[in-house]
């Protein structure tokens, strides 16, 4: 251990001479979190914007039983910020095996049980991060309930985001556009003021159309992304998503993100260019699922630059490595920004 650095504490990796960047990261699911687990290394200002669209599992069943916004993508996020000894983290990543708790993260039940000595969500996701003292903070984008509506491009509809998956296997069509019900929410102003402090703006990775586009249909955030003077970084997918993204490419990202945001969102993609092992996909391509292509010629076309580096993790579930990924975002600030 290094001597008067706390057990609990992460070891930042300081660049000399730099003021350490703020940073926006939009998204949502699995994605935002690994990423953040990586960024927090680099920075100690950085806000979490958080989808709250989710209707399903441990999340749905305490949205409906108990009349509050959805807990699990923003747990994800204090979890992967906080700063603990191994068993607190172990105990809030715990499920219940069994009874009416069965699937059910301790983790949701800590911030339901918060939202119940709260005035707001808000409060009682910061009143978490206080307890957790995470790097940084944890914004939901909005804290009125909406839902997720997706329209298929055979005209038919699906309202509920755990249901898209299924809808979109049952019509065996590509997804056309998503909506948020009612439209156009109002942003958390916190949420909106991060994005205009922001010195880098980072989007995803993560579910395209119930992750990552979800925060651009909340009132006014597309609008303060664009005329941000900031460095506009979308992290694109290492695969595919079973279910939601099957046979588009990466400059099919990018139009589907823009169709539903504004002109001016994105200055940079960063991918993946490590090769994936053969025996890894395999499982993968018996869903459907591939790696990207990632269409560089076209993303540039809409004049995107595409910054390509080796991020692929895991062997039976690939992932982003959060720390090759944070350390490809920080060289771009930084050449960028120069």
């Amino acid at each position: 251990m290094m001597e008067g650095v706390p057990v609990n504490e992460t070891v930042r990796l300081y660049v000399p001479g730099a003021r350490e960047p703020r940073v926006a990261a939009i998204g949502g699911g699995h994605g935002l979190s690994t990423m953040l687990r990586g960024l927090k290394k680099y920075t100690k200002n950085i806000t979490a914007i958080v989808t709250v669209a989710d209707d399903g599992g441990g999340s749905g069943m305490l949205r409906e039983d108990l009349g509050m916004l959805p807990p699990g993508d923003i747990r994800n996020c204090i979890l992967a910020l906080a700063n603990m000894e191994p068993t607190m983290e172990q105990l809030l990543n715990y499920r219940f095996r069994e009874g009416s708790l069965a699937g059910q993260s301790f983790g949701n039940l800590f911030l339901a049980a918060m939202n119940g000595i709260s005035a707001t969500f808000d409060e009682a996701v910061y009143k978490m991060g206080q307890v957790l003292a995470i790097t940084g903070q944890v914004l939901p984008v909005t804290t009125q309930d909406v839902r997720l509506e997706a329209e298929f491009l055979n005209g038919s509809r699906c309202l509920g985001e755990s249901k898209i998956f299924q809808a979109k296997k049952a019509n065996n069509s590509r997804i056309k556009q998503v909506r948020l019900v009612p439209e156009l929410p109002q942003a958390l102003p916190e949420s909106l003021e991060a994005i205009a402090r922001a010195d880098l703006i980072v989007m995803g990775p993560g579910s395209l159309y119930t992750s990552i586009i979800p925060n651009f249909l909340v009132d006014g955030v597309a609008k303060a992304v664009a005329e941000s003077h900031a460095l506009k970084i979308l992290i694109m997918n290492i695969m595919t998503q079973d279910g939601e993204t099957e046979g588009c490419t990466g400059a099919d990202h990018v139009r589907a993100l823009l169709e539903h945001s504004a002109p001016g969102i994105v200055d940079v993609c960063i991918a993946n260019c490590a090769k994936i092992p053969e025996e890894t996909l395999i499982p993968y391509r018996e869903e459907g699922v591939e790696p990207l292509r990632l269409a560089r010629e076209e993303i540039e076309a809409m004049g995107i630059q595409v910054r390509e580096y080796e991020l692929a993790a895991g062997r039976r579930y690939i992932r982003h490595d959060p720390e090759a990924l944070a350390s490809a975002i920080m060289e771009v600030y930084r050449q960028m920004r120069r």
